[in-house]
């Protein structure tokens, strides 16, 4: 089985091979040069690094959301370009999950937290113990002061994982108990958790046509938000 996995949900981009349950490689950037000039050049550069030509690729996977709009975009419509030739099936995987599937080897509660800009973050708790991930709470949209509440009573250790980690860490680490920042190297989502989730979802057959791929949003984008204030308070729009 292969398992080709890309994530642009956030700064960096990555994108990773996954062959019968083996990781083949992995590329991952983190600058500033958007990701619809890097991703498919990265892609490009691991099917040829590892001699495997886009017709191999049994299934296609990509962290479909939460996320940066444009970067979330941009990864679906890159999956469904690669996917439709061929009909084959992708995984829609959640971008907080596939950050709890890249850290399997730690024990207590994994805090998969992403920045969602206005003192909110996108966030979902998982459950890790011997490798078996749970999960504990759906995909959210909520404040870092809600969050904090919520995490004081956990009662374990919790690991923050994701681009708003240290947001959440420098809010809180003084007022919850147990709270561990992970290290930069393992904190921002890497296509290798896509990866991972996706094996999960093949085995509970829940993958989708590359038509029915489509971005999971949490909440509407701050353009539509703004203007939905707008519409409510009765403003004409020009």
């Amino acid at each position: 089985m292969k398992i080709l996995a890309i994530d642009t949900t956030a700064s960096p981009v990555s994108a990773a091979l996954l062959i019968d349950g083996k990781l083949m490689g992995e590329f991952y950037l983190n600058i500033k040069t958007t990701h619809s000039q890097t991703l498919m050049p990265i892609v490009s550069s691991l099917l040829s690094s590892t001699g495997t030509e886009i017709k191999d690729i049994d299934v296609f996977a990509v962290n479909a959301g939460p996320g940066s709009f444009t970067g979330v975009r941009i990864g679906a419509a890159s999956v469904k370009g690669m996917a439709m030739p061929e009909n084959k099936p992708c995984a829609q995987v959640s971008t907080l999950e596939a950050m709890a599937y890249s850290m399997p080897y730690m024990d207590g509660i994994v805090c998969a937290v992403m920045d969602a800009r206005c003192s909110q973050v996108y966030n979902a708790l998982f459950r890790i113990n011997g490798g078996n991930i749970e999960r504990i709470t759906e995909d959210r949209a909520l404040s870092i002061n809600e969050l904090s509440e919520e995490l004081k009573s956990i009662g374990d250790t919790i690991y923050l994982t994701g681009d708003g980690a240290e947001i959440c860490y420098n809010v809180f680490k003084d007022s919850v108990s147990g709270v561990i920042l992970t290290p930069e190297n393992i904190r921002f989502q890497h296509a290798y958790g896509t990866a991972r989730a996706a094996e999960k979802m093949i085995g509970e057959e829940k993958l989708c046509s590359p038509d029915s791929l489509m971005p999971i949003y949490l909440r509407l984008p701050q353009a539509q938000r703004e203007l939905n204030a707008r519409l409510k308070k009765g403003e004409e729009i020009k």
